[in-house]
C-alpha cells in the first residue's frame, strides 16, 4: 500500500501543469554577479510566486519557504517551525496589504530525523497547510529537482528572501529581493569551508558578495527546460555575510527521496 502511494505521487507531480513557471516573468540583472539579498535587488512583484514567508502569529517575518504544491511548503528544519505559526503566500512587500496575499495556518510539520544543528546535515523540514493555497497569478508551485538531476558548477541560478541586506541592518527588507548567482561544485566549496561540507549540500555565490540572516528556508531556483526548479534550501553562510564565501544550502537532490516518502504518507 505504502508503494501505491508513493507512486500517486510522483504520478501527480508529473502530471501538475505550471510548475515553476511564474505567471509575471522574473527580470534578472544577467550581467551582474549577486549573491541573495546582499548586493541584491528588489524582485518584479510576484514574480517568484512559490516563495512564501513563514511568520509569528504577530506577522513577524523570520523564516522562507516553497510552495511545492498547494498543500506543502519545503524550507529548513534549522528556522524551527511549530503549528502556532503561520505561512503568508502572494506577499511582496511585507508593509502593503495591497494585492490577494493568503495567511494559511500549518497543521502538521515533518523535520528531518537526522537534522543537525552541529553539522547542518539534513536541514529540511515539510509544512503541511492547514488549507490548501489558492493558486493564481500571484501564488503557484515551484518545481523540484529529481534525485537524478544534475546542476553543474558555473550555472547561473537565483534566490530570493526578505533577508539582511547588511550583517549590521537594522531590520529586514520591507519588499522581495532576488538574486542570480553561479552553483560551485562541493569541491570548489570545500576551499572555503573544508570539511563542514557534505553531500547533503550545494553551494552558490563566492563572488563578491554574500548571504545575510532572515533568508533561511528560502529557495535557490534553476532553470530545467522553461520551468525554474528548485534546488536549494537556503540553510547556512558566514557569520557576518562575508562577501567572499559562498552561502550553502540543503541539496533538494540528495533529500528529495525523503520528500517524496512524507508527502506521500502524509
Amino acid at each position: 500500500m505504502a508503494l501505491f502511494w508513493v507512486l500517486f505521487y510522483l504520478a501527480c507531480l508529473r502530471a501538475a501543469s505550471g510548475c515553476g513557471v511564474s505567471a509575471i516573468a522574473p527580470v534578472i540583472t544577467g550581467v551582474i554577479t549577486y549573491s541573495r539579498v546582499v548586493n541584491g535587488e528588489e524582485a518584479a512583484p510576484h514574480s517568484w510566486p512559490w516563495q512564501v514567508s513563514i511568520q509569528e502569529l504577530t506577522g513577524f517575518h523570520f523564516c522562507a519557504g516553497s510552495l511545492i504544491n498547494d498543500w506543502w511548503v519545503v524550507s529548513a528544519a534549522h528556522c524551527n517551525v511549530r503549528t502556532s505559526h503561520r505561512v503568508a503566500l502572494g506577499v511582496h512587500d511585507h508593509f502593503s496589504n495591497a494585492g490577494s496575499f493568503q495567511i494559511i495556518r500549518i497543521a502538521k510539520v515533518y523535520t528531518h530525523p537526522l537534522f543537525s544543528l552541529f553539522t547542518n546535515n539534513n536541514d529540511i523540514v515539510l509544512i503541511k497547510l492547514i488549507s490548501p493555497a489558492q493558486l493564481n497569478a500571484h501564488v503557484s508551485t515551484v518545481c523540484v529537482a529529481g534525485s537524478s538531476d544534475n546542476f553543474t558548477g558555473g550555472m547561473r541560478c537565483v534566490t530570493s528572501g526578505w533577508g539582511l541586506t547588511q550583517y549590521n541592518a537594522p531590520s529586514t527588507p520591507a519588499v522581495l529581493q532576488q538574486a542570480s548567482l553561479p552553483l560551485l561544485t562541493n569541491d570548489e566549496c570545500k576551499r572555503h569551508w573544508g570539511s563542514k561540507i557534505t553531500d547533503l549540500m550545494i553551494c552558490a555565490g563566492a563572488n563578491g558578495v554574500s548571504s545575510c540572516m532572515g533568508d533561511s528556508g528560502g529557495p535557490l531556483v534553476c532553470q530545467k527546460g522553461n520551468a525554474w526548479t528548485l534546488v536549494g534550501i537556503v540553510s547556512w553562510g558566514s557569520s557576518e555575510c562575508a562577501m567572499s564565501m559562498p552561502a550553502v544550502y540543503a541539496s533538494v537532490t540528495a533529500l528529495r527521496p525523503w520528500m517524496d516518502r512524507i508527502i506521500a504518507a502524509n
